[in-house]
């Protein structure tokens, strides 16, 4: 395994992670949001995930647990790990706090006065918004990592995917700390911080899982990778995106995610 190949995935990450900056920048220098945009870029990105999901990193991590572990075993082990990255997910979903939803649709509208009392609320809501945001960070970091560790010409669509999945979630953050404090520097820095937890989930997934890394503990991460991203498409970016009042050009958006997904998977063939 290369170093080049190691930084070249962890920059991936970075940039995936850092997209929740993005977010913020777009609540503070917009006046209006562009709901059909993020309502198109969100099922995009769920297109992304969930047909590299399924065609190209669940088929992946087959072929390496089979070729470890023999046929039928392998191929148990695949469906095994699939559902054990969605369980993974959907634990980090019930333990995270549940105040507030941090998936949320928040537009740069809602920035305008209101009471103290609804400011304290506001200041609780995207502190813990940031919080919830940056446990479901962790696993998304593991995941992009992985994916351009294996593959960069397959990490780099599912870092742009996760980026613009982020981009919505820094205005979640973003937007009601703003909103509570008037200061744009504080509600930067908590949407910026909630997204380096991404690049740490990457980092924390290197150290402890490098000296282990063969075919059938790789096929493992990489199966347990694509469940942990239909689950993120399914149980977060399409609900999202169809917050934004959006649903038909959620879906368009996500048929395209797909369609570029499998054109730029066949002119690596």
């Amino acid at each position: 395994m290369e170093w080049k190949n190691i930084l070249f995935a962890f920059s991936l990450t970075v940039f995936a992670g850092l997209a929740t900056g993005i977010g913020s920048a777009l609540a503070f220098f917009t006046k209006k949001t562009n709901t059909t945009f993020l309502s198109v870029s969100l099922g995009f990105s769920a297109g992304v995930m969930i047909y590299v999901s399924m065609i190209e990193i669940f088929v992946k991590a087959r072929e390496s647990l089979t070729q470890a572990l023999g046929f039928r075993t392998g191929s148990y082990i695949t469906v095994l790990a699939f559902f054990v990255g969605i369980a993974l997910i959907m634990l980090i979903d019930k333990f995270v706090p549940d105040v507030e939803n941090p998936h949320e649709a928040h537009t740069v509208e809602e920035m305008d006065g209101k009471s103290e009392e609804h400011k304290k609320k506001l200041m609780r809501m995207g502190t813990f918004t940031a919080l919830a945001i940056a446990i479901h960070n962790f696993p998304e970091g593991i995941a992009t990592f992985t994916a351009a560790l294996s593959d960069p010409a397959l990490g780099i669509p599912i870092a742009v995917a996760i980026a613009i999945h982020n981009i919505p979630e820094g205005i979640a953050v973003a937007v009601p700390v703003f909103y509570a404090t008037g200061s744009k520097a504080k509600a930067f820095k908590l949407s910026f911080l909630s997204g380096l937890a991404e690049p740490a989930g990457a980092i924390l997934g290197f150290v402890v899982l490098y000296r282990f890394l063969n075919d059938a503990v790789f096929g493992f991460i990489f199966a347990a990778v694509a469940g942990i991203m239909v689950y993120i498409s399914v149980d977060e970016l399409l609900p999202a995106a169809r917050e934004y009042g959006k649903h038909h050009m959620s879906i368009y958006g996500m048929i395209a995610g797909m369609a570029v997904m499998a054109i730029s998977l066949l002119l690596f063939i």
